[in-house]
């Protein structure tokens, strides 16, 4: 753990654009410590959803900060996720497959995430953004219709379909703190490396 995580000797010739891994595990610590907390005040019903999240901004002390912090701070994950991507394209980093495969699914384990996030405060863009979204998945040959009707746990979007969000959007950042880990180990084994050849400070 330590040659992999503390004590890794890096090459000189990476630039600032090797920063945003380090940026998005920041990003997911903030999402994760300011999800506990508005978690603490959050009720996942269909009638009550809406309340309290007002309940939060209103009353809850620093809620409205703590609740700002978390919906922006998805943005400036995205903000990070797409230039960390961006830099591994343009600099083959596709080629350590094992690393670049593990990102692919933390890309859509974050999308996965962010979707069910943007439907808890169950206001009107929740709602018919998760049904637009959902019913995407009609259009799979045989089971799709199926398969949205499990996703929605009935036939109509409506409170089995917000808890399970709930608790999905709860669950899937520890998993992907987890592959996190797991994609850094792969990453270290081959080590950061700019193809360029060009020094940092040149």
């Amino acid at each position: 753990i330590n040659n992999s995580f503390i004590d890794l000797p890096t090459l000189p010739n990476i630039s600032a654009w090797w920063n945003f891994g380090s940026l998005l595990g920041l990003c997911l610590i903030i999402q994760v410590f300011t999800g506990l907390f508005l978690a603490m005040h959050y009720t996942a019903n269909v009638s009550s959803a809406f309340s309290s999240v007002a309940h939060i901004h209103r009353d809850v002390q620093y809620g409205w900060l703590i609740r700002n912090l978390h919906a922006n701070g998805a943005s400036m994950f995205f903000i990070c996720i797409y230039l960390h991507i961006g830099r591994g394209l343009y600099y083959g980093s596709y080629l350590f497959s094992e690393t670049w495969n593990i990102g692919v699914i933390l890309l859509l384990l974050v999308m996965a995430t962010a979707f069910m996030g943007y439907v808890l405060p169950w206001g009107q863009m929740s709602f018919w953004g998760a049904t637009v979204i959902t019913n995407l998945l009609s259009a799979i040959p045989y089971i799709g219709n199926t398969l949205v009707e499990w996703i929605w746990g009935g036939f109509a979007i409506d409170n089995a379909t917000l808890t399970r969000f709930f608790t999905l959007h709860f669950l899937l950042p520890f998993v992907i703190m987890g592959l996190s880990m797991i994609h850094l180990l792969f990453l270290h084994e081959t080590g950061s490396n700019n193809p360029t050849g060009l020094n940092s400070n040149s």
